[in-house]
């Protein structure tokens, strides 16, 4: 009899804070963390650990490629062939992680892999989705022998209760808003990114130290609104999300996605700002604007990630300027 695990990992920033996870139906599961790691570790930790630790014939479901090709288009013949290089005459990515993994796979020989669209509301996808953001937020390991769907539910609900008491508590927001990828030296991870994520962490352990009850307000948009998310995560600050409306993420690339619904599930809250997607660019602004003018009302100060030669924040930064008066962090990307 074939068992089935679902697998999946999660980082928050990449490089950030990892978490990874595996479940089977009515049987184990757990989930672990690294501190500083990449969703690829993760997503490969995730379906190794799955490996070693479950007897019998296998089948392991991911919604990564990386993972699921590897072994299913047969990559890593070409590895050992080119003595772990890849097609491009690169040393192989992960190999410390690659090269145990690939040995354990084809010793066993019992061990298939298959792919399953990620955030398609298959039930163990997202039940290991949630796992693994929650130990990348937390930085804690979870397991046991027996998974049913109240584990999961009982995460949601703990992550309800700590909503509740803090947004009673807490009285010091911090909105973050500013450029999108083009400005920000592009949609992957680069020497731009890795800057201001490193500028917001130190901000906010900085205001941690002079008080407990901080949080940061983001509408979770491309570029400096998930930056914001990474970064107080990897700074254990509290973030709650404020969307323009449903599906806002439904556009963008697939990875990117991933990376919203990940930062998406480690909020404290999300509030939806319309209840009606946008059709038209006049409606798109419209709703846009009761977005920000919702994440306003919430806040009592703000960080704007805006170049100085660029206008396009001008206006953003003058009205921030006038409600929050000194209270206004600008970061230069550049």
């Amino acid at each position: 009899m074939t068992t089935e695990v679902f697998t999946d990992g999660a980082c928050l920033g990449n490089p950030g804070p990892g978490g990874w996870a595996f479940v089977v139906d009515q049987g184990p599961w757990s989930s672990g963390y690294e501190p500083q790691t990449t969703n690829q570790r993760m997503e490969l930790t995730a379906a190794s650990a799955a490996v070693q630790a479950l007897e019998g014939p296998l089948c392991v479901y991911s919604d990564s490629t990386y993972v699921v090709n590897c072994f299913r288009q047969e990559w890593w013949k070409g590895w050992l062939k080119r003595g772990w290089k890849n097609s491009k005459k690169e040393p192989v990515a992960n190999r410390d992680l690659w090269e145990p993994f690939i040995e354990l796979v084809n010793a066993r020989g019992d061990v298939e892999f298959r792919w399953v669209k990620g955030h398609s509301g298959d039930r163990l996808n997202d039940a290991a989705d949630r796992l693994a953001t929650t130990a990348a937020a937390q930085q804690a390991n979870q397991s046991g022998g027996i998974y049913t769907d109240a584990i999961v539910k009982g995460l949601a609900a703990d992550d309800a209760a700590k909503s509740e008491t803090f947004r009673k508590d807490a009285t010091h927001s911090v909105a973050v808003f500013g450029h999108r990828p083009p400005e920000l030296g592009g949609y992957g991870e680069n020497s731009v990114t890795l800057g201001i994520r490193r500028k917001l962490i130190e901000i906010l352990r900085a205001k941690l130290e002079m008080q407990s009850d901080v949080q940061v307000l983001t509408g979770l948009g491309l570029g400096a609104e998930m930056l914001a998310a990474e970064a107080a995560a990897a700074s254990a600050t509290p973030y709650v999300v404020v969307l323009a409306f449903e599906g806002v993420e439904l556009r963008w690339p697939d990875a990117t996605q991933k990376r919203f619904q990940e930062l998406l599930g480690g909020a404290r809250s999300v509030t939806i700002a319309s209840k009606e997607n946008p059709k038209t660019g006049v409606e798109y602004a419209k709703v846009m604007g009761r977005r920000d003018d919702e994440i306003l009302r919430r806040a009592t100060e703000a960080v704007l990630i805006r170049n100085g030669d660029d206008r396009t924040l001008g206006d953003l930064q003058r009205k921030l300027e006038r409600r929050f008066q000194d209270d206004v962090w600008i970061i230069d990307p550049q």
